[in-house]
């Protein structure tokens, strides 16, 4: 009996003897080759990690260089592309195109906010007065019959007096309207005004709008036939009136 506990005995040790070096049951086909792949995907983390420390700390950025510098260096390098470049720039042809262009893109606009409803405002001037003190209020109805006398008023050596004009609006607000009206004496100009009349809104009635007033000069030098050419423009520089225009000074 004794002998047959001890055959047991050294049979059990011996299996687990065994069972110890061959470590776990073998695992089956399916589980072998997802720890395969497993394993895998392990190595390739680790690579690319290590690929990107490598990136990340051989990488050296350049030296700054001042834009400046930069284009010199490139003259240096490439002289031929920089008169190219020049020529270009200064070729009338290409500047021609860059000015039509651009009238081309303003016209566009305009067209655009005339197709979208957007009429552009149309100014209409009726009549041209003077109002001066002493004498009487003369208006003239625009445009000048051509059969008219050229002189449009008479005004006496220093005296005060103002132009009065009457206009309408329509489609759109006229903004900005301003006025230039310079004069001229035998061929030389002896003085110009500029001013703002402002902004108006299209509406049925007319209005009427008295400039800036002005003196006229005094002595036999200052008497005479003035020459006077009168334009309105808004901030948009369209043009909405043209006027050349004679006036006297005479004596008191």
């Amino acid at each position: 009996m004794e002998g047959d506990r001890r055959a047991e005995a050294g049979s059990s040790s011996a299996s687990r003897t065994i069972r110890d070096v061959l470590g776990s049951p073998p695992e089956s086909g399916d589980d072998a080759l997802v720890h395969e792949r497993n394993a895998e995907l392990d190595e390739d983390d680790v690579e690319g990690e290590e690929d990107e420390e490598v990136g990340a700390e051989g990488f050296v950025p350049g030296p700054l260089i001042p834009l400046k510098e930069q284009l010199e260096k490139d003259k240096e390098e490439h002289p031929e592309d920089v008169e190219g470049t020049t020529k270009v720039l200064k070729d009338p042809l290409v500047i021609a195109k860059g000015i039509y262009e651009k009238q081309s893109n303003h016209q566009n606009t305009r067209i655009l906010k005339t197709w979208k409803g957007q009429m552009e405002p149309e100014v209409t001037f009726h009549s041209i007065g003077i109002v001066s003190e002493g004498c009487a209020e003369t208006i003239t109805p625009l445009p000048v019959a051509d059969n008219r006398s050229c002189v449009l008023f008479i005004l006496k050596e220093g005296s005060q007096y103002c132009l009065k004009l009457t206009f309408s609006v329509k489609h759109n607000i006229v903004s900005g309207l301003t006025y230039s009206n310079a004069v001229w004496k035998k061929g030389l100009q002896v003085d110009q005004r500029k001013g703002m009349l402002g902004t108006f809104a299209p509406r049925r009635s007319p209005y009427e709008h008295l400039l800036e007033e002005e003196t006229t000069p005094s002595g036999s030098l200052a008497r005479g036939i003035y020459l006077a050419k009168l334009k309105f423009e808004d901030d948009d520089k369209r043009c909405h009136l043209e006027l050349d225009y004679y006036f006297e000074i005479k004596k008191r």
